[in-house]
């Protein structure tokens, strides 16, 4: 993949030129007196060293991301105007422009009023059907509009290369492309978590599903010293070795998927650690009634919502001699206080180890900014967990295909 340095050169430089750069903005929002606020801005700050680079050398910048899952079709509560907010803020001293729509009347006049070094937001992309859609000629319609006027592409929304969607996939065969320093960065990470990565190698994953993660666990069963599973999906493991789980949250039709995984471990030498016990409510609220029980004592009428602290001690022993550790999903339902000890317990012990760490983007990049630790404790917090899962797993990622060919 070409970086912006070969890109510059190959159109003799980017100065009063646009840019357009696909970039992932897909934060959380939350409405407060009728007003969204970002919750977690992780994702635009991660965005900014490729913007101002690119600015910098006097580029016409013209961003171009998604928000939510719309419909191929306008919702006010997925509009990025947000986010435009935020990129005023953080980027003091730049004109930021924003377009209400994406290559309607008002993308073209902000378009045509763009000086050089101001950046241009566009609407959420997923408000036009072309972006997702599964024809080939539509997505290369709205491709061929988004590439309209611009004299180059950067490929930065690393959160989205796995979608071979219009800005991602199909505008890269219209304009001369180059990867964004973001996307360089997750790629060269996630090259050293599949090619040697310094042993042991010690893989945490949580979250809810087990059928979210089905081929990254085959693919670690065959890289991973150790395996340690939390979150919801941890049930289905639980269950799948004959306990009883209450009602927790449980996919049935995973077991003898999950019994498979487990017997493969063993076959390998792939120590797979499941918690010992459980932070259990009678509901999934944070005022419920809650108590610490054995993993395999779940009452009928509770749910686990979290690793319990044996467990919690355990998991940070298991990761304390790690060379490497990749970390995707949280232990429990950690946004709630009483269900957060074994999300920041893990947190906490990958953060204090000497292990090269990777923080597998979505959930658990935000339990670590939510928990107020520091990103500096981390060696790498990806911004696409669906992205670097897919890698892991060896899929091929259109984006990136499309920013090689």
């Amino acid at each position: 993949m070409r970086s912006l340095e070969q890109l510059a050169a190959e159109v003799d430089g980017l100065g009063g030129k646009r840019v357009l750069v696909r970039s992932d903005l897909n934060v959380p929002l939350a409405e407060e007196d009728g007003v969204r606020r970002i919750t977690d801005d992780g994702r635009i700050r991660a965005s900014l060293p490729t913007w101002q680079a690119l600015l910098d050398q006097g580029a016409r910048v013209v961003v171009c991301a998604h928000l939510g899952r719309p419909k191929g079709e306008p919702e006010e509560k997925y509009s990025l105007a947000p986010v435009a907010e935020r990129v005023r803020e953080l980027l003091p001293g730049t004109t930021v422009r924003f377009a209400t729509d994406l290559v309607g009347e008002s993308a073209r006049a902000q378009g045509d009023a763009l000086g050089d070094g101001e950046l241009l937001l566009l609407e959420n992309l997923r408000f036009e059907k072309g972006e997702t859609s599964k024809d080939d000629d539509e997505r290369g319609r709205l491709a061929r509009d988004l590439a309209d006027g611009a004299s180059a592409y950067v490929g930065d929304g690393f959160g989205a290369v796995h979608r071979k969607h219009a800005s991602v996939y199909d505008v890269p065969r219209h304009l001369p492309s180059a990867a964004g320093g973001l996307v360089l960065a997750e790629v060269e990470v996630l090259r050293r978590l599949t090619t040697d990565p310094a042993r042991p190698y010690v893989v945490v994953l949580g979250g809810s599903k087990v059928s979210d993660k089905l081929g990254v666990i085959e693919a670690l069963l065959g890289a991973a010293d150790k395996i340690l599973v939390g979150g919801g999906m941890v049930f289905t493991f639980l269950a799948a070795q004959g306990h009883d789980v209450g009602s927790s949250l449980l996919e049935r039709d995973q077991l003898d998927r999950v019994r498979g995984y487990l017997a493969t471990a063993a076959e390998r030498g792939v120590q797979i650690v499941l918690p010992t016990d459980v932070v259990a409510a009678t509901a999934f609220s944070a005022d419920a009634d809650h108590a610490v029980v054995a993993a395999d004592a779940i009452p009928a009428d509770r749910m686990g919502l979290d690793i319990g602290p044996e467990s919690s001690a355990a998991f940070a022993s298991a990761l304390a001699d790690a060379g490497t550790v990749f970390w995707n999903g949280p232990m429990g339902v950690f946004e709630m206080e009483p269900y957060a000890g074994g999300t920041r317990a893990v947190a906490e012990a990958i953060a204090g180890s000497d292990a090269f760490s990777v923080v597998g983007g979505g959930d658990s990049a935000a339990a670590v900014r939510a928990l107020g630790l520091s990103e500096e404790d981390f060696g790498h917090i990806s911004t696409g967990g669906g992205a670097s899962l897919e890698y892991l797993q060896g899929d091929v990622l259109p984006g990136l295909q499309a920013l090689e060919d």
